[in-house]
C-alpha cells in the first residue's frame, strides 16, 4: 500500500498535503526520518531529505530523497523510500475576509531507489488541495489520481483532510485522516488517522512530528507509523 501505510513528507506536520507554496525566493527544507510498522513486521525506517523552492508568486519546486537507499541487510531500508519530487502551483488565493479557500496542485514523481524496491514502477501522483484559515484555525485537505504500471498494480486514488490550531506564538497541533484505495489486485483500501505538531524554535529553526495509526485494512498497511522532521527556513 501507498498512502495510508508509507508516510511521505507532504503538508507539514501531517501526511495530508496543503496547497500553499513556499514564498518566492525563499527555502522550506526539512531533514527528516519516517517508518511504519505493519502486521508481521517489526518498525521499519528511513531517514532522507525534501528541499522546496519558492521559484515564483505561488509557484514551489520540490525535491527529495532518501539518505540510506541501500542498507544491507538488517538494515533500515523501507519498501517506500523513494527519489521524487514535483511542483506545487497555487491557482486560487484565499478570501481572508470570506469563505473562499487557497486551492492549487502538486503534480509530482516517485521514483523507488534501494533493495527492497528492486523492480517497483515509477508512480505519478496528480492532487489537488484546498485550505482555509479561520483565526487560530487551519484545515486542508483534497486528494488526487496515481498511476501506477506494472504487472498486478493498479492506478489509485489518495484522500486526507486535517485540521490544526496554534495553541502558543510557538506551538501548533492537529489531528488528520488520511489513505487510498488499492493500488494492487491484492491489497485492499486503506485508511489512518494521526494526530501532529511544529513547535518554532525560531523563524529559521523548527521541529514537526507526527504520530499515525491505521483504522481500516491496518493488518495490511500500517499499525502505526510515525514522522520526525527538523525543518529550517533560510
Amino acid at each position: 500500500m501507498g498512502g495510508a501505510s508509507s508516510p511521505a513528507l507532504a503538508g507539514p506536520p501531517f501526511v495530508t498535503d496543503d496547497p500553499e507554496p513556499t514564498g518566492a525566493g525563499h527555502w522550506e527544507n526539512y531533514l527528516y526520518s519516517q517508518g511504519a510498522s505493519t502486521a508481521g513486521q517489526s518498525l521499519r525506517a528511513q531517514a532522507g531529505i525534501e528541499i522546496n523552492y519558492g521559484a515564483a508568486d505561488n509557484t514551489q519546486l520540490s525535491f527529495r530523497a532518501p539518505l540510506n537507499p541501500d542498507p544491507g541487510p538488517g538494515g533500515m531500508g523501507t519498501v517506500w523510500s523513494a527519489l521524487g519530487g514535483g511542483m506545487k502551483y497555487r491557482f486560487v488565493q484565499e478570501d481572508v475576509h470570506g469563505w473562499r479557500p487557497q486551492v492549487g496542485i502538486f503534480p509530482q514523481v516517485s521514483i523507488p531507489v534501494g533493495p527492497l524496491n528492486r523492480g517497483a514502477a515509477v508512480t505519478t501522483l496528480l492532487p489537488i488541495w484546498l485550505q482555509k484559515s479561520m483565526g487560530k484555525w487551519t484545515t486542508c485537505g483534497g486528494g488526487g489520481y496515481t498511476f501506477n504500471p506494472g504487472t498486478g498494480n493498479r492506478n489509485f486514488l489518495i484522500y486526507g483532510w486535517a485540521l490544526q490550531r496554534q495553541l502558543t506564538t510557538r506551538l501548533s497541533s492537529g489531528v488528520e485522516v488520511f489513505g487510498q484505495t488499492s493500488d494492487s489486485a491484492h491489497d485492499r483500501s486503506a485508511t489512518a488517522v494521526g494526530i501532529a505538531s511544529q513547535y518554532d524554535f525560531s523563524s529559521l529553526w523548527h521541529i514537526v512530528v507526527s504520530v499515525n495509526t491505521g483504522v481500516a485494512a491496518a493488518s495490511q498497511s500500517d499499525r502505526y507509523s510515525y514522522n520526525l522532521a527538523l525543518k529550517w527556513t533560510p
